[in-house]
């Protein structure tokens, strides 16, 4: 009886590690080299933007994410291309996301990690977000939700938001 209980407890804890490693998984679907390629004809060497306490404050309050003292940027024809990570529900959210003269040009979701939501990588919901501004500190139009991944639209509304912002802080050219 004893040598059973062993062998089922050992199973239920295989069994739950392989469902912990689904429910974590890691969904690449674009590399950054890969969404900066699509972004330049020729891409830019990386530009570090250097942030202030008082702007990370600015960041936070109007994105809900700290955006930390540097971000990495490229820069090339007006356009700034940014990587962002947001939390979903759990995970973060790795996004490409290019902005043009203070629109959004482009809003790609390069790696999903979370285990529902990920509905808001196609582009039939990321096209929402083209040519948006920023409006008094929201976005210039809304956003239609998906049933079910709500967090993470949110996420990328934050993560939209946080990337005009960045954008609105660059050096003119």
């Amino acid at each position: 009886m004893r040598v059973f209980v062993k062998a089922a407890g050992w199973a239920s804890l295989t069994l739950m590690l392989c469902f912990s490693a689904v429910a974590q998984a890691e969904d690449v679907y674009l590399s950054v080299p890969d969404y900066l390629a699509e972004q330049y004809e020729t891409v830019p060497s990386p530009s570090m933007l250097w942030l202030d306490e008082a702007q990370r404050k600015d960041a936070e309050a109007l994105s809900g994410e700290d955006p930390g003292f540097r971000q990495r940027y490229w820069q090339a024809d007006r356009k700034s291309s940014w990587v962002i990570n947001v939390i979903g529900r759990d995970h973060p959210i790795t996004l490409g996301i290019s902005v043009k003269d203070g629109k959004l040009a482009a809003l790609r979701v390069l790696i999903y990690r979370e285990s529902r939501g990920w509905e808001v990588r196609h582009p039939f919901f990321t096209r929402q977000f083209d040519q948006a501004t920023l409006d008094k500190g929201k976005l210039d139009r809304d956003i239609d939700n998906i049933t079910g991944a709500t967090l993470s639209v949110n996420a990328l509304q934050r993560a939209a938001k946080l990337a005009l912002w960045l954008d609105s802080q660059l050096p003119t050219e």
